[in-house]
């Protein structure tokens, strides 16, 4: 009676192990993006996402850029080509705004943030030397570009601007591989762009569940639900990410339950340790 039971048990242990194994495996099937795009062979075409051009808020901080294209600049502007990180060439360099209206002025006014850009106050102004305080807020690059580019025309000849947002930044926390505060490095960036930069979903992530707090411009927030295993939001306006964007991930209950699968396939390595030894002294015997 008791070798039936052990025999038994031998038996049963390794088909245990065998079959916990297997369900780890079918459990990738919960971790595909896009499951409802056809397989190779077919095509499918999504909607053009219409990209909203990010709109300035107090806080962000601008860089602002001259490029001179003439040979009318004075020593002064020269002098202050010389100073940036560009090479002044012939035609013409690319100086921050700071420094060039500092030396039109005859260096007597310092750089606001120097390195860092201009910083748009409460109020929704950037304070340029020479220019003054200028209006940025609620308004989109270009925008502001063109805006600068009149009220710097007046102090030089031919003045092309460059405007750009330097903390455009989101935040990706849950079930990523890297959790953090990212820095876009370009105005056009996606949804995936930003999980790329964290590393991706853990294996444990909830791919149909993404929360996506988003900050309107009144100051409010609005929170979204993403499917990520669905591909609609390949054409949805949640596909470009905002300043401040709050990305988080929430785990699958199969993470709650890791930790005990993973003891039950020791249990099962284990038992089938144990059944190789019973079967060896029960010979031996």
């Amino acid at each position: 009676m008791r070798k039936s039971l052990i025999k038994q048990l031998c038996l049963f242990t390794p088909v245990l192990y065998l079959s916990i194994t297997i369900f780890s495996c079918n459990s990738t099937k919960k971790i595909k993006y896009f499951q409802d795009i056809p397989d190779s062979g077919q095509t499918k075409t999504f909607a053009k996402v219409d990209y909203i051009p990010l709109i300035i808020q107090p806080g962000d901080i601008l860089t602002i850029n001259f490029s001179l294209l003439d040979n009318s600049a004075t020593g002064a502007v020269n002098a202050a080509n010389s100073q940036s990180a560009a090479s002044p060439s012939s035609s013409g360099g690319s100086v921050s705004a700071a420094s060039l209206l500092s030396s039109l002025a005859g260096g007597n006014s310092a750089p606001p943030q120097s390195g860092l850009g201009y910083l748009v106050n409460n109020d929704g102004f950037v304070e340029i030397p020479i220019l003054g305080k200028v209006k940025v807020a609620g308004y989109d690059l270009a925008q502001i570009k063109s805006i600068v580019n009149i009220e710097a025309n007046k102090y030089f000849k031919d003045a092309v601007i460059d405007v750009r947002i330097t903390n455009f930044k989101v935040n990706v926390t849950g079930e990523v591989l890297k959790p953090g505060q990212y820095t876009m490095p370009d105005q056009k960036e996606s949804l995936f762009d930003a999980l790329a930069m964290a590393g991706d979903l853990t294996v444990f992530g909830k791919r149909e569940n993404v929360l996506l707090i988003r900050e309107n411009h009144d100051g409010t927030k609005t929170a979204y639900r993403i499917n990520l295993k669905k591909s609609d939001i390949l054409s949805s306006p949640l596909y470009y990410m905002r300043q401040n964007d709050l990305i988080y991930v929430e785990p699958r209950k199969a993470k709650s339950d890791a930790t005990d699968a993973a003891q039950a396939k020791w249990f099962g390595i284990v038992g089938a340790i144990m059944s190789v030894i019973i079967i060896a002294a029960t010979r031996v015997k």
